[in-house]
């Protein structure tokens, strides 16, 4: 039986790729997206952005020079070679999706695409330096998709019977070591459950074939101005002279009109 793509896995099509899903791709499931919208007259006009879109996660080489020795220097790149047909046009490219090897590869659109324990890889990778070598703006994007806390203990006391190692684990936590003399910094990481973002619309919502943010909209009607406000209206036939009555707790004999002297002591 034929393994279905990504693509066809995930039911994505060129008019639903947004910038975040289209990380869940691989080089052949490009190529795949656009033989169906061969003869999407739509697709066609607009395959400049559907392209800005892709490049986003891939690398993307015209292949100009349709010759064996040339293919062959591109696959030598780990590149994929295949056709895509635009505007009943078919032409060669060359197609290899980026690698998310450095802390500096990690993106908003990117991290809910990737495991725990390819972050951890990742993490290790930035000279062992452990979470707090990382700058904040990499630390914001990771926090986005990934539950993450870390502690530095004894060696001897990480992997304690019962102990936090112990116990992230059970929870679902992937760790990673870094040994620090002798104590060890443990930076523990899991993946965050996506939030569903809530689409606030006086009126009925409206699908934005360019956003390019693949979370899904709830949609929150607001019928404040619907409701019967006849609770808290004012009736100006209630209002009586006891509605504007003002209370003063004095002795009216008390009262004086005249300024009241203030020594220097007041101040």
């Amino acid at each position: 039986m034929k393994k279905k793509s990504n693509s066809e896995q995930s039911n994505l099509n060129l008019r639903s790729l947004t910038k975040g899903n289209v990380w869940e791709l691989q080089e052949s499931d490009i190529f795949a997206l656009w033989a169906h919208a061969d003869k999407d007259d739509e697709v066609g006009e607009r395959s400049r952005h559907y392209m800005d879109i892709i490049r986003t996660a891939f690398d993307m080489e015209e292949v100009k020079v349709d010759k064996p020795e040339i293919i062959a220097k591109y696959e030598a790149r780990g590149m994929r070679v295949g056709v895509i047909s635009i505007k009943d046009k078919e032409q060669k490219w060359a197609v290899k999706k980026h690698p998310i090897n450095r802390v500096t590869d990690l993106t908003y659109e990117n991290i809910h695409h990737i495991s725990a324990a390819k972050l951890l890889e990742v993490i290790d990778r930035n000279f062992g330096g452990g979470w707090d070598s990382l700058n904040q703006s990499v630390k914001d994007v990771i926090l986005e998709g990934f539950d993450v806390s870390t502690t530095t203990v004894p060696k001897d006391r990480l992997h304690k019977k019962g102990g936090l190692c112990e116990i992230k684990l059970n929870d679902g936590y992937e760790v990673l070591e870094i040994e620090k003399g002798a104590w060890v910094e443990a930076i523990f990481a899991k993946v965050k459950p996506k939030a569903v973002k809530l689409h606030m619309t006086y009126g009925e919502a409206e699908a934005d074939p360019e956003e390019d943010d693949d979370d899904a909209d709830v949609v929150v009607k607001d019928d404040y101005y619907d409701n019967d406000d006849d609770d808290d209206s004012l009736d100006d036939d209630s209002l009586t002279e006891e509605s504007y009555r003002t209370t003063i707790d004095e002795n009216p004999d008390d009262l004086s009109l005249d300024a009241a002297e203030i020594s220097d002591e007041d101040y």
